[in-house]
């Protein structure tokens, strides 16, 4: 990367929506010059241009979990469980005590605790040591989180997680909105 670059990414920063024209007069180069450099960003797979979600405005509860996995391959199995998963937003992987850390979100604070302690959980997954919860009072720097969106697609009868949120007792009693990938989905994802 290059000091052109670091123009073009700054500014996409700031505004997602700017224009090749926007970007060539910030950069200096041609608007066509501009856009090759903006294509090879992302060929190079150095940038990638997507919607990020407003959590304070949506009302969303955001969530950090620490996981200690007891080996490798629990730790696979975990990250296969919970690859289609729209509530987990990022999982990475930490060298030290605990070493998953994912940033979860829900819909609403009842939700939120269903996806702390029912099976549909990251914690209730097999081959965890220990774990830690802990939901997000307040965001700073920016509220714009890359929700993935693009899985809540209201569409199967199981989680990709394997549960059926019919017979638990939170989704009968109306503390949980359920799975925004599943036919039973009553939330705003």
């Amino acid at each position: 990367m290059d000091a052109i670059d670091k123009k073009v990414i700054t500014q996409l920063q700031a505004d997602g929506r700017t224009t090749l024209k926007e970007l060539a007069q910030i950069t200096g180069f041609t608007s066509m010059g501009t856009k090759k450099r903006l294509e090879r960003l992302i060929q190079k797979e150095i940038i990638k241009v997507s919607a990020l979600i407003n959590s304070d405005v949506l009302k969303l509860y955001p969530a950090i979990i620490t996981l200690e996995m007891e080996s490798a391959e629990a730790m696979q199995e975990l990250l296969d469980r919970f690859e289609h998963c729209p509530r987990v937003i990022q999982i990475f992987k930490t060298i030290g005590g605990f070493n998953l850390i994912a940033i979860v979100v829900a819909e609403t604070q009842e939700t939120l605790e269903s996806i702390s302690m029912e099976k549909c959980s990251l914690r209730c997954s097999r081959g965890i040591r220990r774990s830690e919860f802990y939901p997000v009072s307040d965001t700073y720097f920016s509220p714009f989180l890359q929700i993935r969106e693009i899985l809540a697609h209201k569409e199967t009868k199981v989680a990709p997680c394997k549960i059926e949120c019919d017979p638990c007792s939170r989704y009968e009693t109306q503390k949980c909105v359920g799975c925004p990938t599943t036919i039973n989905y009553k939330g705003s994802l």
